[in-house]
């Protein structure tokens, strides 16, 4: 279900935590996992996690799938319906907000021609609104598929995003 370098990831993730407590590395080995998803799938409903990967993680980390269910469901970095190619997630909390967080989301939602929430036709993006990302003092910011976080977000900073994601 996932390769062997993603299971020797999860591998360096469990290593991290005393052997009782597999657990613990269930957060690293969900990223790891919707990662290889999201390189490998062909289609939208390809790159997100599903029941049966979740499980087979719980299973590999011998832990409940309720468990890993639990986190992956908690989490808004853990993708558990389709998105996009590019997931772009703007950061709409009160001082991003003040500093032109909402203009950047109002920039791309009308850049890329879909609301926040919403896939574009061509299943290229999918534009999201989050929470604190712990960047304040760098907004407005955007984090593109939960990895990649961007700084200073203008207009000209986000066509230049835009521009290297096509």
């Amino acid at each position: 279900m996932l390769s062997a370098q993603s299971l020797a990831s999860i591998d360096r993730e469990v290593a991290k935590y005393p052997s009782e407590q597999k657990r613990s590395a269930v957060m690293g080995a969900l990223r790891i996992a919707l990662t290889e998803r999201r390189a490998t799938g062909k289609t939208p409903e390809e790159r997100c996690l599903n029941t049966e990967l979740i499980e087979f993680v719980a299973n590999y980390l011998q832990i409940a799938p309720v468990a890993a269910y639990e986190v992956a469901t908690f989490y808004n970095m853990y993708d558990m319906k389709p998105v996009g190619q590019y997931k772009i997630t703007v950061c709409t909390n009160l001082p991003c907000a003040l500093s032109g967080g909402v203009n950047a989301a109002e920039y791309l939602s009308k850049k890329l021609g879909i609301a926040i929430g919403e896939t574009s036709a061509d299943g290229k993006y999918t534009l999201l609104e989050g929470e604190c990302m712990g960047a304040c003092g760098d907004a407005p910011v955007l984090l593109v598929n939960n990895h990649q976080m961007c700084s200073f977000m203008t207009p000209e900073a986000i066509d230049q995003k835009l521009a290297e994601l096509n």
